[in-house]
């Protein structure tokens, strides 16, 4: 076996330490690259564990997303000269001269560490805590380990937080998924095909191995994929079947559980970043964990625009700083007067407005029933009377109902859930409800996604068959599936719908309108399309990579018959919204009612 060997050198004003072996509990040797100040001193760590390969640049792994950010954000690439920056990661050069070493590993089987990969797994996990605990000891630590970073940079840290390492004092999750079922793998049961399509993309290029098939540092010119240069049929040896393991477990059992936070267990201080844009990945994790982890100091902030774009510019990632040097450094950053909750709330035309919140969901939120009117497709405040069915195509566009045009000002920010009495021609249905605004004359509004550039306002999902819910954990406005037995349908006879759709945040002006659609397949935007991304196998239609089309878990025998809708004789569908009134408004609210 070839091997890597360790170097250590002086440049641009940093320390740096390639390819460090950090030895893991079973005996196999993980590599890390190390960037430190250059002066002697014990300094905290920021860490971070995953498949991305530490030496492959942002520009080269990702030139789509590296271009779009530079040109639109040039605060990003100021200050440094980016030869360092990673997918995802913090850029050293913004970081170590603030007196931080940043560590990147390359996880288990990928780039330049050899060995299975198993994502998420308990292995895995055991592997990022014996790195923390090999950062926390080092001599120039001073036994504060951080942890920061994007997407898998952040999901893994709910887990192993899980496992609660002696020297971890401090995570910042940005935009990381957690339930390895509701966020990631089955959304309200139905698959996601985005992760075998990762996989593909994104995973397999940097497996350890590839040699030449992969790419080389533009830094020190080494493959990024390491010494070794092993056939196809070894590198497939040496990887799961991931996109078969996911839907060989189509409920959540102890596969998901595994990979999944334990709550009660995340006690360290924890600042979670979520994007409204995320739909179908992100932003759900970073509400529940903050909602449900044990830490007793915990922020939550929320954002717009691109998925990695606010973790790179200064407004993100001076948070951050303020965050870690308060919990790393000891320094007075103010951050302990930080507002618990920090919302950019969007209004149309990519507008944010920052807001300060005491609470999640908002404490003030008035929650809302709007309900389904089957006589004139509108949603009212005004229970509608008579009984009506309304039918569509099971895997079809579905059905749309409308608000009339709004009196006044309308924000939505928080959680939202859908009741629905519903019935269909076969033994399942799969429901794909979209919030939506229009404008006037019914143009739809949507904004720049996490990733698709014409994403809608919030969506949800939910099978069926996955309707049980699991009573200690639901809320009105947040019912939670126990995703555990599968109830079939009998043809035609109606069942209860408690649907959960995603946190969200937007200023509807007045005279616009709030749409809910209820389909049988993906959203997909009725205007021009939103490209590819380098990174991505499929065009961006709305949904971005999150799309649940695969035929394996959607047969047509089972899925493609009529789905119907069923209204009155006790059956009153309705969509709960989170309408936050002004905080004056608010206030004066509260005051009458002292009188």
């Amino acid at each position: 076996m070839a091997s890597l060997q360790q170097l250590s050198e002086l440049r641009d004003g940093m320390r740096i330490d390639w390819n460090v072996a950090i030895t893991m509990d079973d005996g196999l040797v993980v590599r890390a690259d190390v960037y430190r100040p250059a002066k002697d001193g014990q300094f905290p760590v920021l860490l971070t564990y995953g498949p991305y390969a530490k030496n492959l640049a942002f520009q080269d792994g990702y030139p789509s997303a590296w271009q779009r950010m530079a040109e639109k954000h040039p605060d990003v690439t100021a200050g440094s000269s980016n030869k360092y920056q990673n997918w995802e990661v913090v850029d050293p050069e913004k970081w170590v001269p603030h007196d931080y070493a940043c560590v990147r590993v390359d996880s288990r089987g990928c780039g330049c560490s050899p060995g299975f990969i198993d994502h998420f797994s308990p292995r895995e996990t055991k592997d990022y805590y014996d790195c923390i605990e090999w950062a926390g000891v080092q001599p120039w630590s001073n036994g504060k380990v951080g942890l920061n970073g994007i997407s898998y940079y952040g999901m893994n840290q709910w887990h192993v937080a899980s496992l609660q390492p002696p020297h971890l004092a401090a995570m910042c999750v940005w935009e990381g998924s957690a339930d390895w079922y509701r966020d990631m793998t089955h959304h309200g049961g139905i698959l996601s095909t985005f992760w075998e399509n990762w996989y593909d993309m994104q995973v397999k290029t940097v497996q350890y191995g590839a040699g030449e098939r992969g790419k080389r540092s533009r830094v020190h010119g080494e493959l990024v994929c390491g010494p070794e240069t092993l056939s196809e049929e070894e590198l497939a040896k040496n990887r799961s079947d991931f996109g078969g393991q996911i839907r060989a477990h189509p409920l959540d059992d102890k596969y998901h559980r595994d990979r999944s936070p334990v709550w009660s267990q995340v006690v360290t201080p924890l600042f979670t970043a979520a994007n409204w844009g995320g739909q179908g990945l992100h932003p759900r994790g970073n509400f529940e964990g903050f909602v449900r982890a044990a830490s007793k100091q915990k922020w939550l902030e929320a954002h717009g625009i691109e998925h990695w774009t606010h973790f790179y510019t200064d407004y993100g990632r001076e948070q951050q700083l303020r965050f870690f040097d308060y919990f790393l450094h000891g320094k007075d950053t103010s951050w302990s007067k930080q507002p618990r909750v920090q919302l950019q709330v969007r209004h149309p035309a990519e507008k944010f407005v920052a807001r300060a919140e005491d609470a999640w969901p908002i404490a003030r939120t008035q929650w809302t029933k709007f309900y389904l009117d089957p006589k004139t497709m509108a949603l009212s405040t005004k229970k509608p009377s008579g009984s009506a069915k309304l039918e569509f195509a099971a895997m079809g566009d579905g059905l749309t109902f409308l608000t009339p045009g709004l009196e006044h000002e309308t924000e939505i920010t928080g959680p939202s859930a859908l009741k629905l009495f519903a019935s269909s021609s076969t033994k399942d249905a799969d429901f794909f409800i979209v919030l939506r605004v229009f404008t006037g004359d019914l143009k739809e509004v949507v904004f720049q996604g996490a990733i698709d550039p014409h994403t809608p306002i919030a969506q949800g999902w939910l099978r069926a068959s996955h309707r049980k819910l699991d009573k200690k954990l639901s809320l009105p406005y947040r019912p939670y599936h126990t995703h555990d037995k599968k109830q079939p349908l009998s043809k035609g006879k109606p069942v209860e719908l408690d649907i959960e759709i995603w946190p969200t945040s937007i200023a509807v002006p007045a005279g616009y309108r709030i749409g809910l659609s209820v389909r049988g397949k993906d959203y997909e935007y009725g205007g021009a399309s939103g490209g590819k991304l380098s990174n991505f196998k499929n065009e961006l239609t709305g949904c971005g990579p999150f799309l649940h089309n695969d035929p394996r878990d959607r047969p047509p025998a089972v899925f493609n018959g009529t789905t119907g809708l069923h209204f009155g004789r006790g059956k009153a569908a309705y969509l709960l919204l989170p309408i936050i009134p002004p905080k004056k408004q608010a206030a004066g609210k509260k005051r009458g009612r002292r009188k």
